[in-house]
């Protein structure tokens, strides 16, 4: 949660080689390398009191709101978390270091006694109610509202020591507490502990708080402390599985997509936040739409890029901009992303609850085989996103990101599925079929209109698929970045705490040269000596990219080789395929301007396997990009 950007002093100064320190080994280790944090096969979906109320929070409010929850059907729809975002704490007990509750929000926490406070009456409720709790705190040592909210009458209080009620040097004790003692189910960690209070800061210079770090510096991974980052937030991972072995919880780490949280987010956390916080505003939504519409590669089931909560019921997605709710629903439905509401639930209408609980847009969200979508077409106006489901069908979202009325084709070969034959349509909003066609059909979407359908067709492969149709299979162990850089190609919307007294909203996300489905890393068209592929897996050299086999696979065949659109042009790269650690396939060195060449590959008996391009010395003229051309599984 940020509520505010102000400048920061820059305290740590890193090499650009910290990217490159970051990445696992290239040699293929014929283990699936993600370790699930917690439980969540599917996208987390709840409530969450932040957008609702902010700091102004009460025991009844959450309770009230869960009650809506059960009784408008959202919780048989799914909506099962029910997280207080801030705003419960009153300090940490200087004797103990116990964390202690602010009772006249939270009445039921007066336990009295040794303990002081305790939120498990609260957590007995909720859970009475057939649903799931979850708590807020900070990686550092305070919170976000500490450092933004700062008229806030329910601020941690007492002294400097009491007011530190983020984990930090309290993990384990807190985490115990928390998953222990009050039996939570989820936890999100905010970062502000490590971004918001260097020496400079008006929290610090008022001398009511120690001065931290920055160790995060938000837009500029360069400067942030990545390996640290990452190393606190593990500690909370340990903590949680040595609390809860089972894995009986979700941890969503919120650290806004700084200090690259996309490459480490699913070692760390369940979730993790893509980006800076969401407002109630249609430029916002786009902005953090875009950060997670190109990373399908990094999500997957029980790990999944998080764009941050559903603004659906404020603002420009309230009761009175259905057609909008509706788009920012079915975007982050085909993103496979969190749903977590964010509005005051006593006041939606009807017709908004059933926007957020509509089935069969859910249910493309918390489909089981938990990939992510896929743009299949994009311009600066339109996109189209293509989903893989578990049963075989597609789900595709067309997408007017303008102000004007857009007209699109969808065609067969978007979905992967044969030109010659007929495609279903069902439209997921109106839950009705909604025609054929063949090879292509056209659509004009009103202004900031998204449909949403789901399709039915032969296959344009005979018999398997392309990887890059299944990104949840797809684990990018690592991706050969070297030098960090920031994506360029996200919608720069203004934040709503900003203004335009600066040089502009500029890019702030690190991962541009990331792994692509169906696209190079620097969003150009795969293409090997001109010869184009619709249909592959674009990557830098020096990369490993792990694929999970189905049972009965029979063979992998791609056409590799250096990309056309490569900056790289001297270093020679060779391709290998390994099995469940035996390499099954490589080619000798190949170069810019050469050929593609056909890879294959016997997978009988086969469960995991590592794709690698392995660079041959260096190449000073910039980053080697690779395409693995129709890259399919027979």
């Amino acid at each position: 949660m940020k509520h505010r950007l102000a400048p920061i002093t820059l305290a740590l100064t890193l090499l650009l080689a910290t990217a490159h320190a970051q990445q696992q080994p290239l040699a293929p280790t014929g283990r699936w390398a993600h370790q699930g944090v917690g439980s969540a096969p599917t996208p987390p979906m709840g409530w969450s009191s932040w957008n609702a109320f902010h700091m102004d929070l009460t025991e009844q409010r959450v309770l009230d709101s869960a009650q809506v929850i059960v009784d408008t059907g959202l919780a048989a729809a799914g909506y099962s978390n029910i997280n207080i975002d801030d705003g419960w704490w009153r300090q940490r007990r200087a004797s103990d270091g116990r964390m202690q509750v602010r009772t006249n929000l939270f009445p039921s926490a007066g336990t009295g006694g040794a303990a002081g406070t305790s939120l498990r009456p609260f957590t007995d409720k909720i859970h009475a109610m057939g649903l799931k709790a979850g708590l807020y705190s900070d990686i550092g040592r305070n919170a976000c509202s500490q450092a933004y909210n700062t008229d806030s009458p329910n601020l941690p209080e007492g002294s400097q020591v009491e007011r530190e009620v983020g984990l930090m040097n309290n993990v384990e004790r807190d985490i115990a507490l928390y998953f222990g003692d009050w039996n939570f189910d989820f936890i999100k960690v905010d970062g502000c502990g490590l971004s918001s209070y260097g020496k400079d800061r008006p929290p610090v210079m008022s001398g009511r708080f120690r001065e931290f770090g920055p160790t995060v510096v938000e837009g500029n991974a360069n400067q942030s402390d990545m390996d640290g980052a990452r190393a606190l937030y593990g500690r909370v991972t340990q903590a949680l599985r040595s609390v809860r072995p089972h894995g009986d919880y979700v941890l969503s780490v919120c650290l806004w997509g700084a200090a690259n949280v996309r490459s480490w987010g699913a070692e760390a956390g369940t979730m993790w936040r893509t980006s800076r916080d969401i407002a109630p505003s249609f430029s916002q939504m786009l902005h953090n739409f875009d950060t997670v519409a190109t990373r399908e590669f990094y999500a997957g089931p029980g790990r999944w890029n998080d764009p941050d909560m559903l603004e659906i019921g404020n603002g420009d997605f309230d009761g009175n901009h259905l057609l909008e709710a509706r788009t920012h629903m079915g975007l982050w439905a085909i993103a496979a992303a969190p749903l977590m509401i964010g509005t005051d639930l006593s006041k939606a209408s009807p017709a908004l609850i059933d926007v957020l609980k509509a089935p069969e847009v859910v249910a493309i969200n918390q489909d089981p085989a938990g990939h992510q979508g896929v743009l299949a077409y994009a311009d600066s106006d339109r996109q189209i996103l293509v989903k893989s489901l578990a049963d075989g069908r597609k789900a595709v979202l067309l997408f007017n990101r303008t102000g004007a009325a857009a007209k699109f084709t969808l065609t067969a070969e978007h979905l992967k599925m044969d030109a010659t034959a007929p495609v279903a349509l069902r439209d997921a909003w109106a839950r009705a079929d909604a025609g054929t066609f063949t090879d292509k059909r056209e659509f004009e979407l009103k202004p900031r209109e998204a449909l949403l359908f789901t399709a039915t067709g032969k296959h344009l492969l005979p018999r398997g698929y392309f990887v890059s149709e299944r990104p949840g299979n797809v684990y990018v162990a690592r991706d050969g970045i070297r030098a960090l850089e920031q994506d360029p190609i996200g919608y720069r919307a203004l934040a709503s705490w900003s203004t335009t007294d600066n040089g502009g909203t500029r890019p702030a996300y690190a991962g541009w040269g990331a792994p692509r489905a169906d696209s190079t890393p620097y969003d150009q068209a795969l293409s090997v000596q001109r010869q184009a592929f619709r249909h592959g897996v674009g990557v830098l050299a020096d990369s490993r990219l792990q694929v999970q086999v189905p049972a009965g696979s029979q063979r992998f065949v791609a056409r590799v080789g250096v990309d056309d659109s490569t900056r790289g042009k001297t270093a020679a790269v060779s391709f290998e395929v390994w099995g469940d650690g035996r390499r099954l396939a490589a080619t000798t060195p190949t170069k810019f301007n050469q050929p593609a060449r056909e890879l294959s590959a016997d997978l009988r008996g086969v469960k995991l396997i590592e794709l690698i391009a392995r660079q041959h010395g260096a190449d000073t003229t910039g980053p080697v990009v690779v395409t693995w051309g129709d890259a399919r599984i027979e």
